[in-house]
């Protein structure tokens, strides 16, 4: 290879003094997408990369489109005898909404006839308690702005809405269907500029009424960044409203009585309010209250008391902490002599169902399982009954929708992905490596027979107690049918072990983090998996953070890197796209301490000249309110700059998409263009 010509970027000799520290900032003019100057550098970048020779982009197109032929189907959501789900079908962009009862399914809103375009997305839909109405939310070109409806489910008329500024919204229905409580940010003129996407409310809305005449329930006066949930009991009595600073592991949380107190001004009751635990509550049809918290069990437990005496004072353990398991979730079933309560755990990753008796608690047995793979949330029919439905997935099974019932103890499929797709014979096995500091960390790999060292993909996310569970993915199974391995490190920062392997990876943990990945890769090398020359990484969003915080701390390690969505600046990140939600997970360049963990791996202010760089390949969108395209386009333009090599620094930016759901062939492209370049990167010879 022959050193790449990268487009002339300026460096400007902006340095920030922060306490005491000198903080250069070549390419802070890189931060104004409209400047002249950041769109004709961009158009560069753009050209470049469309020169790259990436071999294998049509083969990995052609068979990642395949694979996601199968489809998919969602787990039914039950209002009596109507049920709610979305299913793809192989040959759709994006999943359809469907209702089912005694007359058949039928179509409530597909995205795709909304929006022929296919910029549109569904973001989420609550059915009301009766399953006559549904609110639902979609955004437009990936900026996830969600905007509600109210749709008539027997007729499929939209009874109301468009209501904006409900991104992140939960709705929650009262009894009849005529009102819910939801969450809105206030609107832009009533904040200070550059704060327009914080300051939510908790709101009750009646239909037919202006959303400007919506009564203000909870969040006056707190804290900018929280978010709120609100959920009402089955009966309507109980309300329920939590509040998490930002995407901090902890909240605060309230109960009222409905009855006691009206639903327009409910009278609040503190369950727990400056604790360092995550709680959240669950009315049952026992008259019981049942929490499900993290306090005093880092893997999770579930308790009991009365909704009268919410306290943890009064909570009564049922299912105690595990040792080993995290505790994901819980259905009741109580349509039988015994009722029983499922509970979903994840055991190194790994999920699983446990059967106990309501009651007591005490376990009685096991839900059947597929195989060795991930289980999704559990639901039963919110009347109660003797029925739970939940999916399942593995590495090489997309995901399905299974059905128990607890009286013959037996697990059915219910239904399968609408396409069928033939899937390359490949193997996953759990392996456990020991960290800089010693600690065990497990990672999952998945190849086809045969020996090393082969071009292996290194992935991992560490952050925010997002666990890296297993499951189908077409972009591994088309870069391990094509003879490469494919490793996911379940990195601290995770929730794979629960809270506190969350919290060995945050804010002045960190470090840990990227150690955990430099130790990954370096089994995968020592047990001749691959070599580093044949090794790459890579994360998004969070994920992001994690490779660009790599290449730069040991460059010599990885051959090559894909970098999506990514935060790179770690000191000025609080002041772009959702970056001042994160402060609780990584820490604020104002406080002094933070700023020192902070300016100790930033990956933008790492990039040295003369070092050879691992080939590169940042992928950016437009329309990312998340996480700002600017980290991304500063790392190139430094990396670039810095290179010593003659491994490529390249920039692919995509327009009218965001940093989630999109259409499936905009995901096909991006991946198809990932696997092709690091195919080129680490030999991996494809077609």
């Amino acid at each position: 290879m022959s050193r790449v010509p990268y487009p002339p970027a300026r460096r400007d000799d902006i340095v920030d003094d922060l306490h005491g520290t000198p903080v250069p900032d070549p390419y802070r003019w890189l931060e104004d997408p409209d400047d002249p100057a950041t769109k004709e550098w961009l158009d560069a970048q753009e050209t470049l990369f469309r020169s790259a020779e990436l071999e294998g982009r049509d083969h990995f197109r052609e068979r990642i489109a395949e694979l996601l032929r199968s489809g998919s189907v969602g787990t039914p959501s039950w209002r009596g005898e109507r049920r709610f789900f979305t299913r793809r079908a192989p040959d759709q962009e994006h999943p359809v909404l469907y209702v089912a009862d005694g007359d058949g399914e039928r179509v409530l809103l597909d995205p795709t006839a909304l929006d022929p375009s296919g910029l549109t997305t569904l973001d989420s839909y609550q059915p009301d308690k009766e399953g006559n109405r549904l609110a639902y939310q979609i955004s437009v070109g990936g900026d996830e702005e969600s905007r509600l409806y109210v749709v008539d489910v027997a007729t499929g008329e939209i009874v109301e809405g468009p209501i904006d500024r409900c991104r992140y919204s939960p709705v929650a229905w009262l009894p009849g269907g005529e009102a819910f409580y939801y969450v809105r940010r206030l609107a832009p003129s009533l904040v200070p500029a550059g704060e327009e996407q914080y300051h939510r409310r908790v709101y009750l809305h009646r239909l037919g009424t202006s959303p400007d005449d919506d009564v203000l329930i909870f969040g006056e006066g707190l804290e900018k960044t929280n978010y709120y949930g609100v959920s009402v009991s089955l009966d309507g009595r109980w309300l329920s409203v939590s509040a998490s600073r930002g995407t901090a592991p902890r909240n605060d949380l309230w109960v009222a009585d409905l009855v006691a107190s009206s639903p327009q001004a409910p009278e609040l009751i503190t369950v727990q309010q400056d604790v360092d635990a995550q709680t959240g509550l669950h009315f049952g049809r026992d008259g019981r209250l049942y929490v499900f918290t993290d306090l005093d069990a880092s893997r999770g437990r579930v308790c009991v008391t009365s909704p009268e005496t919410p306290g943890r004072e009064h909570w009564r353990d049922l299912i105690p902490e595990d040792a080993e398991a995290v505790l994901s979730d819980f259905a009741i079933l109580d349509g039988m002599d015994e009722p029983v309560l499922l509970v979903g755990w994840t055991r190194h990753a790994i999920g699983e169902i446990s059967v106990h008796a309501l009651e007591s608690g005490e376990r009685i047995g096991e839900v059947p399982l597929p195989g060795l793979g991930s289980i999704g949330g559990i639901f039963e029919r919110p009347e109660g009954g003797h029925e739970a439905w939940f999916s399942y997935t593995d590495g090489i099974t997309p995901t399905a929708v299974y059905h128990y019932d607890a009286l013959t103890g037996e697990t059915s499929l219910w239904e399968a992905p609408p396409g069928a797709v033939e899937v390359p014979e490949a193997t996953t096995e759990q392996v456990v490596y020991r960290s800089k500091d010693g600690t065990e960390v497990r990672m999952l790999i998945t190849s086809r027979p045969g020996s090393g060292p082969r071009p292996t993909i290194l992935y991992g996310y560490g952050g925010f107690g997002v666990p890296m569970n297993p499951g189908f993915s077409a972009t591994t199974l088309a870069w391990v049918e094509a003879g490469g391995v494919y490793a996911v490190a379940q990195l601290r920062g995770g929730g794979e072990e629960g809270e506190q392997w969350h919290r060995d990876g945050m804010l002045g943990k960190k470090q840990n983090v990227f150690d955990d990945l430099h130790a990954a890769a370096e089994h995968l090398i020592a047990t001749g998996v691959t070599s580093q020359d044949r090794l790459a990484i890579s994360g998004g969003s969070n994920g992001g953070l994690l490779v660009g915080a790599a290449l730069t701390q040991r460059p010599d390690l990885y051959a090559a890197v894909v970098c999506l969505a990514p935060l790179l600046d770690m000191i000025r990140y609080e002041k772009f796209g959702l970056g001042a939600t994160w402060n609780v997970e990584y820490g604020s360049a104002d406080v002094p301490e933070e700023f020192a963990w902070l300016w100790g791996y930033s990956p933008y202010h790492h990039v040295r000249e003369g070092v050879s760089y691992p080939a590169t390949l940042f992928a950016v969108f437009g329309s990312d309110t998340r996480v700002h395209p600017l980290h991304a386009w500063k790392m190139a333009a430094a990396l670039q700059h810095a290179q010593a090599g003659d491994r490529p620094i390249l920039l692919r930016n995509e327009t009218e998409v965001g940093h989630g759901a999109r259409a499936v062939s905009r995901s096909v492209e991006l991946s198809a263009d990932q696997l092709a370049f690091l195919a080129r990167h680490t030999g991996l010879k494809v077609g």
